[in-house]
């Protein structure tokens, strides 16, 4: 092999030049041609071709052959005929270029050609032998297998010219050289055989060709020929029976011909009546517009798609495809056009796709044609992996969008959902500002179904959003949708919530989610009821599965540098479920953590006056003393040492004077005895110390309401200190412009009140009619 390419390398170089490179031999074919067939390579671009080569040295006595063949392949034009690139001729070689064919003999050793196939290809060879023998009054001659070659669109295509000659020509080839094609006794017809190609000359010139098709067609459907298997019918469709049989007719002058054949087979019902051959006379029309109408056209591609698995792949490849991408380029075809294509398209390789469908795929982005467009975005699924990254970006999705704004519901439709196919193509920019922009105006979109799609699509892209604006985005989104009036969009929203929980913070879990879902339990719908429970749940478990890992508390401990004293207790846990015992625990627990433990001091006395009416006056200054006791079950508070007066002096309401409206301002300017309060000497605690002791504490009544005006009363008394303390804040004192006594006058005693029963405290929260303004307060 080596040696040949040598050889032939060679012999280029000594002749013109030849712009084609060899490359393999195609084997097995050296015994029915005179001719070597190579592959080959164009050098202009790059196309596949191949090559006939004829060694003029080797085979000088086929060298007429050889010419005649040059010759009618230059002169012969039909679509049924092996087309020429390019021919050299020198002294020692001649070469053929032609386009990529391959012979038919390795389909049919193979037996990869079902009946459909076989019929196709041999309606084409029949049309170019009829054309030889009516239109160019002409014999092939040499019409078998081996003649025979099937080009890149799956095309049966004739060669094989060697002794094509033209029956006014006396001197033909065919009558000369006939004798020296290869293996002539199978092939040639009985009446040559006995008598020459002299023969001919007295018959019907069509008589040949018609002879040699009939044993053609035993050969492809049994894979082999020998001369007496002419007129068996074996392997032959019931339906060509009579016609073959006369095709191969021991008498050439009862022989039809090809062309009588072909219209025979071509009736209702005859071998020819197929639809892949009438959609295949239809396909080189297919592009040009107007000469097939409206209907006509979409009948056709419809039975085109129809009867796709009975072609060629390579002929939708090379021969359809080309038509239908002409048909949908100027306006021809349409959609159905185009969804034809992508089903071709599946079969194509990833190069051939980028160099035939990808240019098209961009340009018809930009057609206005609404049906073309949603036709677009229906194949997408089948095309984005071929697609490259930075296309989609830049020249496919700017088109898209313009689907979003479009008047027609079913383009902003379809363009929503083209949104999941092309996502992962598109830029963090692209997807966090130009496509939320748009979403965001579907999302409001007139048209329900839009907007439960737009829900939808957040949820399934939420992955693709940047961490910056995914949580706002989706929050503000899905709640909107919580509230829409359409069932289905409230169901999406509940639906992606649930899918987008990990997106999600705790906090954002437990403020904005939980209470925007919380509505919806109630929703009229059963269907959104049920999908709230779920989503809610599933929340749920989020928050209490981050809540275990939270620590107890973040208050600090207490910090004090005095020395602990009666404090008030806190309920213990069996209190826990209590509304009044949760109350006065955090109550108190809120003071203690604000200002340490609450202490109580001897000698102090509040500034600051109650607003229920005072006790009867002790003997000395000293404030009354409050201990609190702690109580296992409800918190105590303890008397002072001397004797209280009945509750009925805390919670009977004062009796009213004419000074009401400015009782706090005289309590800030004298004491009891009318003296200033602040203006006190210093022996009035010394004086203080002089009064007798009050008599033990009488303990707290469990029954009873806690003394919380006494409790807060003490609290003021540990702020200011004994002796009174600091001053009221300036603007609280008033005066009147009377002067300081420098003695106490002791207050007359007041009779005791009757003691009243307790007064229970109401803890049950008032209702009220406005029940959505529960959250104002927040």
């Amino acid at each position: 092999m080596n040696f040949l390419k040598s050889a032939v390398a060679s012999a280029i170089a000594q002749g013109p030049p030849f712009p084609y490179t060899f490359g393999d031999k195609v084997s097995g074919d050296s015994d029915a041609s005179i001719w070597t067939l190579y592959n080959g390579t164009r050098h202009s671009n790059g196309s596949d071709c191949s090559i006939f080569s004829f060694n003029i040295t080797a085979n000088s006595r086929l060298l007429p052959l050889a010419k005649n063949a040059v010759k009618k392949l230059r002169t012969m034009r039909h679509p049924g005929v092996i087309s020429v690139l390019d021919i050299v001729e020198t002294d020692t070689y001649i070469y053929i270029a032609t386009e990529k064919v391959v012979p038919l003999r390795w389909q049919i050793k193979r037996k990869v050609l079902n009946t459909e196939t076989i019929k196709w290809g041999l309606y084409s060879i029949a049309r170019t032998v009829k054309f030889i023998n009516d239109e160019g009054s002409s014999i092939h001659g040499n019409l078998n297998v081996g003649s025979i070659y099937t080009s890149e669109s799956g095309e049966w295509k004739l060669g094989g010219f060697e002794v094509l000659s033209n029956v006014k020509d006396e001197e033909a080839i065919i009558y000369r050289f006939g004798s020296l094609m290869p293996d002539p006794r199978t092939y040639s017809p009985p009446e040559v055989e006995r008598s020459g190609w002299d023969i001919v000359k007295k018959g019907p010139h069509s008589a040949v060709d018609a002879y040699n098709f009939g044993t053609t067609m035993f050969e492809i459907f049994n894979g082999s020929f020998m001369p007496d298997q002419a007129g068996q019918t074996k392997g032959i469709p019931p339906n060509v029976h009579v016609s073959y049989k006369r095709l191969v007719h021991k008498d050439p002058k009862a022989r039809i011909t090809v062309g009588t054949f072909l219209e025979q087979g071509r009736r209702s019902g005859g071998f020819f009546d197929s639809p892949i051959i009438r959609l295949t006379e239809g396909i080189d029309n297919l592009g040009v517009i107007g000469i097939k109408s409206e209907s006509e056209r979409q009948e056709f591609l419809d039975q085109l798609e129809q009867h796709t698995d009975d072609y060629p792949e390579e002929f939708f490849k090379v021969k359809v495809l080309p038509e239908l991408l002409k048909s949908v380029e100027f306006g021809g075809g349409g959609p159905k056009a185009f969804s034809l294509i992508m089903k071709i398209s599946k079969k194509l390789t990833d190069e051939d796709f980028q160099l035939r469908v990808q240019p098209m795929v961009v340009k018809l982005f930009g057609n206005p044609d609404r049906a073309i467009r949603v036709c677009l975005l229906d194949n997408l699924p089948i095309m984005i992996d071929r697609l490259p990254q930075k296309m989609v970006n830049d020249k496919i999705f700017p088109n898209l969008v313009s689907g979003f704004t479009d008047v027609a519901p079913v383009v902003r439709e379809q363009t929503l959902k083209s949104i999941l196919v092309i996502i992962a193509k598109l830029s963090d920019r692209t997807i966090n500002g130009e496509l939320i922009r748009h979403l965001a105006k579907t999302a409001n979109d007139e048209q329900p179904g839009i907007r439960t799609n737009t829900t939808i699509c957040l949820g399934k892209i939420a992955k693709n959003l940047s961490a910056s604006t995914r949580a706002k985005v989706l929050t503000a989104a899905f709640t909107r949708s919580l509230r829409d009036p359409f069932v289905h969009a409230r169901n999406a929203a509940l639906l992606a919530l649930a899918a987008t929980l990990d997106h999600f913070s705790d906090d954002e879990c437990a403020t904005r989610i939980l209470p925007a879902i919380c509505p919806s339990l109630l929703d009229k719908e059963k269907l959104v009821r049920d999908q709230a429970n779920k989503t809610m749940e599933v929340y749920l478990q989020k928050i209490r599965k981050a809540a275990t890992s939270m620590p107890d508390t973040v208050q600090p401990p207490p910090q004090t540098t005095e020395a602990p004293g009666p404090r008030m207790s806190t309920p213990q846990a069996s209190e826990a479920s209590s509304w009044a015992g949760w109350a006065i625990s955090s109550f108190t627990n809120k003071l203690s953590a604000a200002s340490g433990e609450m202490q109580t001091s001897a000698n102090y006395v509040s500034p600051f006056p109650s607003s229920k009416p005072t006790s009867p006056p002790s003997t000395g200054l000293n404030p009354p003393q409050r201990t609190v006791s702690s109580s296992s079950s409800t918190p105590q508070v303890s008397t002072p040492a001397w004797n209280p007066p009945p509750a009925e002096t805390y919670f009977k309401d004062p009796e009213p004077t004419e000074n009401d409206g400015d009782a706090w301002g005289d309590m800030g300017d004298m004491d009891d005895d009318g003296n200033a309060f602040f203006d006190a000497p210093a022996e009035r605690t010394k004086s203080s110390q002089k009064e007798p002791v009050a008599s033990p504490p009488t303990p707290f009544d469990d029954s009873s309401e806690p003394d919380f005006a006494g409790w807060l009363a003490a609290q003021a008394q540990k702020k200011t200190g004994p002796g009174g303390g600091k001053p009221l804040p300036k603007g609280l004192a008033k005066s009147n412009g009377r002067s300081t006594p420098t003695s106490k006058k002791p207050l007359p005693a007041r009779p005791a009140p009757k003691p009243v029963a307790p007064k229970k405290i109401d803890t049950k929260p008032k209702e009220t009619d406005d029940d959505d303004g529960w959250g104002d307060g927040w």
